[in-house]
């Protein structure tokens, strides 16, 4: 390529961040409060859902939305810490746009974008599964993945004990070959990404594409990638989904894709809790419909509750709750705000 094309492309990306980030600074306001006993909430409810939340489980923040305004804070909301799983949501956030933007096909087979990993490697029926298989959890690969949890590590089935598509098992394997997969196929590095077309577009305060990490495990090629987050930026992340993928009249994500993302496609091992694409769902007779969750090990959350306007997250630091902080308890937290809410 000549040097002046090589020049070009890089002024015109220059200018393509300069632009970007002054969107930034005009949407990075922060967020409104609202009064709790104006906006009808129950406060003895809200109190108690607030009592139950923090005591004792070293709670970094919370932050209870409604209508895209604040009706509850707890604890340093600018604090930013390893989201953990929550990492799997916003993946899928890039997904949604990749995928709208005819960068990655969903039908597409692991054979076909030529992914494997080190031995022993993919056998061919196990590269039939498709970019859908991973997203939902699906893909019947059961090969040793970075950043897997001892629970993972114990409960994951045999090599070839499920075919693609028909089985559902929490496997950081799908999350991270769909990292893998994301760079490859769009050329863009995962974090940047991020910052670019989600980050800046919806004005997160705190965040950077310096906060993430890979991070990689010797049997596999395909690392986890790691997001350090803020409570506040999170909140962006639920009310844009709560939003249908919309900011500021801009659509970031697809309507379609957020509403495929919070479908619940399987049943899984967590009760009434359900999984879409990269994200969990919640029981629609408890939260009505639509309802769902970006859940991380060790109690970070973003949850979204369209029947009541709510966006609900709560994060922790990692080394100082030893594993003390459950999914189960976050969803009871929240079905007290619910009860509490108007």
């Amino acid at each position: 390529m000549p040097k002046t094309d090589k020049l070009t492309i890089v002024s015109s990306m220059c200018i393509a961040i300069f632009f970007l980030a002054l969107i930034a600074v005009a949407n990075a306001q922060s967020w409104q409060s609202a009064d709790a006993t104006s906006a009808g909430w129950s406060i003895e409810r809200l109190n108690a859902a607030r009592d139950y939340a923090m005591a004792d489980r070293k709670t970094t923040a919370i932050m209870v939305m409604q209508g895209g305004k604040v009706i509850a804070s707890w604890g340093d909301t600018r604090r930013k810490v390893d989201v953990a799983s929550v990492r799997k949501s916003l993946l899928s956030a890039l997904y949604g746009i990749a995928v709208s933007e005819h960068r990655i096909r969903l039908d597409s087979t692991l054979a076909e974008l030529g992914i494997d990993d080190k031995p022993p490697a993919l056998t061919a029926t196990e590269k039939q599964a498709t970019v859908r298989d991973l997203l939902m959890a699906r893909s019947g690969i059961y090969h040793v993945a970075a950043h897997e949890t001892t629970d993972i590590r114990q409960k994951r089935p045999q090599r070839g004990s499920h075919a693609h598509g028909s089985f559902w098992f929490y496997n950081n394997w799908d999350f991270n070959a769909l990292g893998t997969i994301y760079r490859q196929r769009t050329g863009e590095d995962i974090f940047q990404s991020f910052y670019q077309r989600v980050a800046l577009p919806i004005g997160m305060e705190d965040f950077s594409a310096s906060d993430g990490r890979y991070s990689l495990e010797k049997s596999s090629v395909h690392p986890a990638y790691r997001f350090r987050m803020s409570a506040r930026d999170l909140a962006r992340v639920g009310q844009l989904y709560l939003d249908g993928g919309r900011w500021s009249g801009r659509q970031i994500i697809s309507a379609a894709w957020v509403k495929a993302s919070t479908t619940p496609f399987s049943r899984t091992d967590r009760g009434s809790m359900g999984y879409g694409y990269l994200w969990w769902t919640l029981n629609p007779q408890v939260f009505g419909s639509g309802a769902a969750v970006a859940s991380g090990y060790g109690g970070q959350h973003i949850a979204i509750v369209p029947s009541k306007r709510l966006v609900v997250v709560q994060t922790v630091d990692p080394a100082q709750t030893a594993g003390r902080q459950r999914t189960s308890h976050f969803v009871d937290f929240l079905r007290s705000l619910v009860a509490a809410a108007p």
